[in-house]
C-alpha cells in the first residue's frame, strides 16, 4: 500500500524530514500498524515511535485513532499533541 506521511513540528526536526513517500507490506492495514513499522526501523524511529510518548494522526485530513484502516494512497499526518496555556 502507498502512503504519504506527512511529520510535523518535533517529529519533523527528530527525523529530518517533513514527509515521505512510504510504500507499506502487506501486513500493515491500521495507524497503529504503521506506527509499529515506521519504529521497527530503528535508532530515533524507535526512540520516537516506540509507544512512549502520544500522537494525534490525521488521515486525509480527518483526525483517527489508531484503530483506524489505512486506504491506498492515503495522506496519513504525525503530530505530537498540543497544549495550550
Amino acid at each position: 500500500m502507498h502512503l504519504k506521511v506527512l511529520y510535523f513540528a518535533q517529529l519533523r526536526e527528530k527525523f529530518g524530514l517533513a514527509e515521505e513517500s512510504v510504500q507499506a507490506p502487506e501486513g500493515v492495514r491500521t495507524i497503529a500498524d504503521l506506527m509499529q513499522h515506521l519504529g521497527a526501523r530503528g535508532g530515533v524511529w524507535q526512540d520516537t515511535l516506540g509507544g512512549q510518548y502520544a500522537f494525534r494522526v490525521a488521515m486525509n485530513q480527518e483526525m483517527v485513532s489508531q484503530q483506524t484502516a489505512l486506504v491506498e494512497g492515503a495522506e496519513v499526518a504525525i503530530f505530537r499533541p498540543v497544549t495550550g496555556g
